[in-house]
């Protein structure tokens, strides 16, 4: 019983392929021929079909009858049929196979929907130069038609490959499992093919392309960027082989058909994975250009640049599979889409105003990653710059995520930008001190800021400035040429040792808010009043030797 059933399995299969393999145009069964004079008629589409395709099948092989079909003009009778045999494998080679229950059977049909003439399209994607026209009350393949057959048949076998048409059924025609053999052996030579087409470019690029590139001095970018390009690249060729010579096999339609649009659709599929690797080539050359660039900006746009080209690439190569490999008509879609896009954009307006903020942050560059800025409530760091938001670490810690839209609309203080940090403090002395000392001592400031290597030199204030109601204040109003807060915080330190040394060198008391009972000096008691040297020239010395002692120290 299992033996009868696999018999019965197989003879079914064999039937099958056998049939599809004789018919390259699909017939109903109902509507399958029953009288000669069905397939040697021209009076209607349908029957024109009928006499084209069905004469030229395996099982009923007439190119005679068939080459009736054609409108010809001054053709001998071989010439017409070759010219017939040439159109029926334009048909199969380009995957185009005709439901002859879809073609209309009217004598007066009207092609409505192109040219609204009496003609009929078999497929105007695929093949728009063919289709069938009425001449003196009968249905034939146009002059324009018979006249481009050479020229479509070049373009369905190209590079010779037409020539194999006729020397491939030489190998025999014997047939297994429903293929000749010259089918199967096209097949296997086929398979054989692609296979050491696959090695040997595999081979080419790894050993010989891989070490041109090591030659040059770009191993390691040839290695992890080029090579996986290349090797794309040629899995790309072996499609574009196998899209040329499957067409040669003259495998039943419905093969045919599939496997040219699987084929066709992975063309786009390989060139789109091509280009999104090509990506990641082209932002690491601008990451090379940023990192020449004293901006930081740049540097955190260069992956939202490879983000972006990599979304583009993505969306425009599913279009192509979908358009040239699967056939889908997209322009509904793309209609969809704009209609859906404004209310998108509708719905979206902070998203976009936030999308257009983070443009004009880089075309303007405000400032960049790493520098200190102030706006409004946001006193931080910069760190990240993206396309929506940008991230500021504040002195806190703690991360805010600003809106570009909002930071483009701001004002913005940017203290990276600072090629000086200002320093102000006023020095508060006792009203006791006498002006020698202040001079001494303000001349002895100047020499500190001149002295110091991280002080602007050509500009900066120390003066005696102000009588206030506790001090004589003195301001101190310099600037540091340093890159950063914290070697601010260090010159800080060292110019205010500086003032302290200074002011104990020269006896000079600061001053701070205090209130001083003054009582008549004891004979027995000293006043708490220093005694202060009326003559300039003992504060000059005392200067002199606070210059030598201290500020010497850092010239040796």
């Amino acid at each position: 019983m299992r033996q009868l059933n696999l018999k019965s399995t197989l003879f079914l299969f064999t039937f099958f392929i056998s049939n599809l393999l004789q018919a390259q145009v699909i017939l109903d069964d109902q509507l399958i021929p029953l009288e000669e004079a069905d397939f040697h008629s021209l009076s209607t589409p349908y029957h024109t079909t009928l006499t084209f395709f069905y004469n030229l099948r395996e099982d009923n092989y007439d190119p005679k009858a068939a080459a009736e079909a054609l409108n010809l003009a001054g053709q001998d009778q071989a010439q017409a049929e070759r010219l017939a045999v040439k159109l029926k494998q334009i048909f199969d080679g380009n995957g185009v196979y005709v439901r002859i229950s879809e073609v209309p059977n009217e004598p007066d049909f009207i092609d409505s929907v192109y040219t609204n003439q009496s003609r009929f399209f078999f497929d105007t994607r695929r093949l728009p130069l063919v289709f069938l026209e009425k001449i003196d009350g009968e249905w034939k393949f146009s002059a324009f038609t018979v006249s481009k057959i050479d020229e479509m048949h070049k373009e369905t076998y190209p590079y010779g490959t037409d020539k194999l048409l006729n020397v491939l059924p030489k190998m025999g025609n014997e047939v297994y499992l429903g293929l000749h053999f010259w089918q199967l052996a096209g097949l296997f030579l086929l398979i054989l093919s692609l296979f050491l087409a696959h090695k040997l470019m595999t081979f080419l690029l790894d050993k010989g392309f891989l070490y041109v590139v090591k030659r040059l001095g770009y191993g390691y970018v040839g290695e992890k960027y080029l090579l996986p390009v290349a090797r794309i690249t040629s899995i790309y060729l072996i499609i574009v082989i196998s899209s040329l010579f499957v067409r040669l096999l003259q495998l039943p339609i419905e093969v045919v058909s599939g496997t040219l649009k699987l084929l066709n659709a992975a063309k786009p599929f390989v060139i789109t994975i091509v280009f999104y690797k090509i990506v990641d080539i082209v932002a690491l050359y601008f990451a090379k250009l940023a990192e020449k660039t004293e901006s930081t900006l740049d540097d955190q746009l260069v992956p939202l640049l490879r983000k972006t080209l990599k979304a583009f690439v993505v969306i425009v190569g599913t279009l192509f599979v979908l358009k040239e490999g699967l056939e889908v008509d997209i322009v509904p879609f793309l209609t969809g889409l704009s209609i859906g896009g404004l209310a998108f954009a509708l719905a979206a307006q902070d998203t976009i105003k936030n999308f257009f903020g983070s443009i004009m942050i880089f075309i303007d560059k405000p400032f960049q990653v790493g520098d200190w800025i102030t706006s409004g409530d946001v006193d931080g760091t910069v760190e990240e710059v993206g396309f929506r938001s940008t991230r500021v670490r504040t002195f806190r810690n703690s991360v805010m995520y600003i809106p570009n839209g909002k930071i483009a609309d701001a004002t913005i203080d940017n203290h990276g930008l600072r090629q000086y940090r200002r320093f102000f403090t006023t020095l508060t002395i006792t009203y006791d001190t006498p002006p020698h000392l202040v001079e001494a001592f303000v001349e002895g400031l100047k020499q500190i800021v001149a002295n110091h290597p991280d002080t602007r030199k050509d500009y900066y204030n120390v003066y005696f400035n102000n009588l206030s109601s506790y001090s004589q204040d003195i301001m101190f109003y310099i600037f540091f040429e340093v890159p950063t807060w914290p070697e601010e915080l260090r010159c800080r330190h060292e110019i205010l040792i500086q003032i302290v040394k200074l002011a104990n060198s020269l006896g000079v008391r600061f001053a701070f808010p205090t209130q001083t009972l003054h009582m008549e000096s004891f004979p027995e008691k000293q006043t708490l009043i220093p005694i202060y040297a009326e003559d300039a020239r003992a504060y000059k010395a005392k200067l002199q030797d606070f210059m030598t002692k201290e500020l010497g120290k850092k010239d040796n």
